[in-house]
């Protein structure tokens, strides 16, 4: 198995215009300083910003020029995310280059930050990768990791690394970073959290391996490039023998013998959420700030 690193990039994010210029810097940088890194990672919405009015068709200009970049410097590319425009409605999509410059696979976020993340469609399906003599990669997107189901079912499709792009610019970055760490441990694989800084978030990315130890924790609102080596050995090794050579918790799931009733929706076991009232800002009129008001749960552009 030949020897497989990862750049995250904790980049500072404007909001007020392109960021594309700034990644390539960044990626020819990485390329020249760190020539072992195999694969560069960037924030959500690291690229034009957290403004929904910059959405574009998938494919575009944009990702065609990112796609450039893959190729020349024969990396493989997740350029955090996009504000995706599709049959009238918008997605939050991080594209997978690989280093020939072709895109091999669009995730849609599943979970948008709502009910302040307004007017984002939810994406429905998930997205794995192999990369040759390396292994298998997922990709979740920023509010996704509060939903354990998205890392577990990458997990169970067999991610040994979930590559995490975030824009997390509230106060509670402190408790990302613990479900980071948990869902690493939990799920026993790499987590990859690359945050954004100055408009893209507050830093503090975090990259944690399969036994739950933190390689690295960004500082807050720095630029800062974190290249670590992946052991996917290592992965396979505590999968079988189990985390510190403890729990196997995949396979103690895999052999489980209680089935839950609250994830079929006609059971009734979550019957108490539904007295929770509506999904809104607090303080809003629901008629007037209901982010369910369109088809998938977005508002349809006009």
């Amino acid at each position: 198995m030949k020897r497989f690193a990862i750049a995250g990039v904790q980049m500072q994010v404007s909001a007020f215009g392109s960021n594309l210029d700034k990644m390539g810097n960044y990626i020819a940088h990485i390329k020249q300083r760190f020539p072992w890194v195999s694969m560069v990672v960037f924030s959500e919405l690291a690229g034009l910003g957290p403004n929904p009015m910059y959405a574009e068709p998938m494919p575009n200009d944009t990702e065609a020029r990112l796609c450039e970049l893959a190729a020349q410097h024969g990396l493989w590319l997740v350029p955090g995310s996009f504000f995706e425009k599709c049959d009238g409605l918008v997605y939050n999509t991080a594209p997978v280059i690989d280093p020939t410059g072709t895109v091999i696979a669009r995730y849609r976020k599943m979970f948008p930050f709502r009910p302040y993340e307004q007017g984002i469609a939810a994406g429905h399906e998930f997205v794995v990768f192999d990369v040759p003599d390396a292994g298998r990669f997922g990709l979740s997107i920023c509010y996704d990791m509060w939903f354990p189901e998205t890392t577990r079912t990458l997990a169970a499709m067999g991610a040994e690394v979930i590559l995490h792009p975030t824009m997390t610019d509230t106060v509670d970055r402190d408790i990302e970073l613990s479900i980071a760490r948990a869902s690493a441990a939990m799920n026993q694989v790499y987590f990859i959290d690359v945050n954004g800084a100055g408009d893209g978030g507050t830093g503090r990315s975090i990259i944690v391996d399969p036994s739950g130890y933190v390689l690295h924790q960004a500082g807050p609102g720095s630029a800062e490039i974190m290249p670590v080596e992946i052991d996917f050995a290592k992965v396979r090794r505590e999968r079988e023998t189990g985390l510190r050579g403890l729990g196997q918790p995949l396979k103690s799931f895999r052999d489980r013998e209680v089935d839950f009733a609250v994830y079929r929706r006609d059971s009734g076991a979550d019957a108490y959420l539904y007295t929770l009232g509506p999904l809104v800002k607090p303080g809003a009129d629901p008629l007037l700030d209901n982010p369910l008001s369109g088809p998938g749960g977005a508002v349809p552009l006009g």
